[in-house]
C-alpha cells in the first residue's frame, strides 16, 4: 500500500467533524490527520504537520472559510475541498471559493439511510482523492472496494443498432469533474450565440448545479441553464445536468430533448458522463460531438469510445491544461478520442466538428 492521504478537517460543527472523520477513516487510502473547529485551531495544527488535503467549511465563526482559503493559497498552497450546506447563499460562496483556488465542492454529510450515507462516503472520499492528485493553479488512486462500480448499463442499455439518423442537426455532449467548473467556463465563453445545442455533465452536488448554471449564463453568449426533464436541446443553449440526477439525451423525430431521472451511481457518479454519452450514442450517433475534460477517475471513458465507434467526433482535453488528467487519460487509453487538445482550442474544434 502506498502513502496515505493525510486530511485536515475544518468545521465548526462537532457532528459534521465526527461524521467526516468516520467517512474518511473508512477508506484505506485516507488518514484523518486532525479535525479543527475553526481556521485558528487549524493553523495551530498545521504548525506541527502539513496535510495533503484540507476539507473546509464555508461559514464559520472568527474567520470564514473563504478568508482562510485565501491565506492558504497565498502562503502555502494545499489542495482544499470546500464543504458546504445546500443553500443558495452557500452555493454562491462555494463557487467564489473555486475562483480562489479550491479544488472541489462537496455537500456537507447529513444523516440518512444506509445507502445515502454510503453514497456520501463514496463521493467525499473520491473528492479528497481527486484533490490530492490536483495540479494547483497559481492565484494572483485506488478505487474503493465496498461499493460496486456500476456501468451505464444500470441506467440505459447499449443500442442494438446504430442510431436512426433522420436529422443533420449536431448536438454536443460534454463531461467534466475536478477542475471542470473553470474548464467549462473557458469552453462555453469560446462559443458563439448560435452554437449547436449542448448537454453537460459536471460532477457536482445537487443545488450547486443551478447556481453554477446561473453564473455561466451571466458571462457566456450561449444561454446556460440547469436541465429539467423534457427540456429541448436547441442551438444557442447549454443544459447542465442537475446534481444527483442522471441526464440522458433523447430524440423525438428531429427534436432532441433531455430526460432527467433517478438511478444508481454509475462509474461512482450521479449524474454520470457514461450515461449521457451512452444516450447520445443511441439517439444522436454520428451527429454527436463528444468532449471529455479534466477530472479524476474514468467516468465517460467507455461512453466516449462508444460515441466514436458510432461515428461521432470526439475530443479529449490534454494533460497540460487539466487540473486532474484522469477522465481524459482513460478515454484516450481506450482509443475513444479523435483529438487531444488544450482547453483553449476545444471550443473552436467543436464548432468545426459541428459543421
Amino acid at each position: 500500500m502506498g502513502k496515505k492521504i493525510k486530511v485536515l478537517i475544518v468545521d465548526d460543527s462537532a457532528l459534521v467533524r465526527q461524521t467526516l472523520v468516520d467517512l474518511l477513516s473508512s477508506d484505506a487510502d485516507i488518514e484523518v490527520m486532525a479535525a479543527a473547529n475553526d481556521p485558528f485551531a487549524a493553523a495551530e495544527k498545521m504548525r506541527h504537520e502539513i496535510p495533503d488535503v484540507i476539507t473546509l467549511d464555508v461559514e464559520m465563526p472568527r474567520m470564514d472559510g473563504i478568508t482562510f482559503l485565501q491565506k492558504i493559497m497565498s502562503q502555502h498552497p494545499i489542495p482544499v475541498v470546500m464543504c458546504s450546506s445546500l443553500t443558495q447563499k452557500g452555493s454562491e460562496t462555494a463557487f467564489k471559493a473555486l475562483e480562489y483556488g479550491a479544488v472541489e465542492i462537496i455537500q456537507k454529510p447529513v444523516m440518512g439511510t444506509k445507502q445515502f450515507l454510503e453514497e456520501s462516503r463514496v463521493r467525499i472520499c473520491d473528492a479528497v482523492k481527486a484533490a490530492a492528485h490536483a495540479r494547483l493553479q497559481p492565484i494572483s488512486a485506488k478505487s474503493l472496494q465496498v461499493t460496486p462500480k456500476l456501468t451505464a448499463d444500470a441506467v440505459i442499455a447499449k443500442p442494438a443498432n446504430r442510431a436512426m439518423i433522420q436529422t443533420t442537426e449536431k448536438v454536443v455532449v460534454v463531461g467534466a469533474s475536478t477542475g471542470g467548473t473553470e474548464a467549462l467556463r473557458v469552453f462555453l465563453q469560446g462559443l458563439p450565440a448560435d452554437s449547436p445545442g449542448i448537454v453537460i455533465v459536471q460532477h457536482m452536488p445537487e443545488n450547486f448545479t443551478a447556481a453554477f448554471a446561473r453564473r455561466l449564463d451571466g458571462i457566456c453568449r450561449v444561454t446556460v441553464k440547469e436541465a429539467a426533464d423534457g427540456d429541448t436541446v436547441v442551438r444557442g443553449r447549454a443544459l447542465i445536468a442537475p446534481g444527483n440526477r442522471h441526464t440522458l439525451l433523447k430524440r423525438s423525430g428531429a427534436r432532441y430533448y433531455v430526460e432527467v431521472k433517478d438511478g444508481p451511481l454509475v462509474s461512482r457518479h450521479r449524474p454520470s458522463v457514461d450515461v449521457l454519452f451512452r444516450s447520445a450514442t443511441r439517439y444522436a450517433g454520428k451527429n454527436a460531438v463528444g468532449v471529455i475534460m479534466t477530472g479524476m477517475g474514468d467516468d465517460g471513458a467507455k461512453g466516449m469510445k462508444e460515441l466514436k465507434d458510432a461515428g461521432a467526433r470526439t475530443i479529449a482535453q490534454d494533460e497540460e491544461s487539466c487540473v486532474v488528467f484522469g477522465m481524459p487519460c482513460e478515454a484516450i487509453k481506450l482509443g475513444g478520442a479523435d483529438k487531444v487538445l488544450p482547453l483553449d482550442r476545444i471550443a473552436a474544434e467543436v464548432l468545426r466538428s459541428s459543421q
